[in-house]
């Protein structure tokens, strides 16, 4: 597999202008010392103040050139959450099927793993306002699908918790069409209670392109995905940029909740002194 070269943008913001700078350093060292990627540079530019900016006036940015296999570049994505990811090269590469699941399984683990800490990642408009997707195409159609607009055939496994296992299948039917998704098959499979709730397995047989399905992934979490079709996946590097950017934007949403929530709180709290 071709090495990708990427330019990673780490953006920093706080409330203290030291601890910002100390954090900022300790991130570039990190950086400097990563053994997973390699590293042709890593600038740090310094903090500057916003004035406009009550809560979190301070921000300052990282910049770093890094190398490594498609594997590497994803978990340093995942490690560092960059606000900004800039693709050098290269224009196009191609993907074996069975190295991508690697790489999808250790992005549903990771992502799996920031879920249990900080909540879940999906969030929809109201299900029950959306039209009920198609299910099932032809193979001609898959075909079609597959070389013309080139999408991915995949299996895609998830836990579900519920109360009605039928409008489970339904609504999830339709949050995967909301995401992009053709749906060929989805069938659902209780397996017990778990705290008072139905424990359901739903299985689906999903087309989709190359950057909704690291978009589901890293939003699910399955506990299992396989693909089907094409045995070698072409991605550009405006598609896999995207889909890079989107992972980042997931694990920046999950890990500053925290700051998030205490903002909230104290300016909640002074709206009432």
């Amino acid at each position: 597999m071709a090495e990708i070269e990427v330019i990673f943008y780490i953006e920093g913001i706080g409330n203290d202008k030291k601890v910002l700078e100390r954090a900022l350093a300790e991130t570039a060292d990190r950086l400097r010392n990563e053994k997973r990627v390699k590293v042709e540079y890593v600038k740090v530019e310094d903090v500057i103040e916003d004035p406009n900016s009550e809560t979190l006036p301070y921000s300052g940015m990282i910049e770093a050139k890094l190398g490594g296999t498609l594997r590497e570049i994803v978990i340093a994505t995942i490690t560092y959450a960059p606000a900004v990811i800039e693709i050098l090269s290269p224009g196009k590469m191609e993907i074996e099927g069975n190295e991508l699941m690697k790489i999808l399984g250790e992005v549903s683990y990771l992502m799996g793993q920031l879920m249990n800490r900080f909540g879940a990642l999906a969030a929809y408009p109201k299900l029950e306002e959306l039209p009920e997707p198609r299910i099932g195409y032809s193979r001609e159609e898959i075909e079609e699908m597959i070389v013309e607009d080139r999408m991915i055939l995949y299996r895609f496994v998830v836990e579900v918790f519920g109360d009605d296992e039928e409008e489970i299948k339904k609504n999830f039917a339709k949050a995967l069409s909301y995401e992009g998704c053709r749906i060929n098959k989805l069938v659902t499979k209780l397996q017990g209670e778990r705290n008072g709730r139905k424990y359901i397995l739903v299985a689906t047989e999903l087309l989709s392109t190359f950057e909704t399905m690291l978009q589901l992934t890293a939003k699910y979490a399955p506990v299992a995905i396989s693909i089907i079709e094409p045995e070698i996946v072409d991605v550009n590097a405006p598609e896999l940029q995207g889909a890079l950017a989107d992972l980042a934007g997931f694990v920046y949403e999950l890990v500053t909740r925290p700051v998030k929530k205490e903002i909230v709180e104290k300016e909640t709290f002074k709206f009432k002194l």
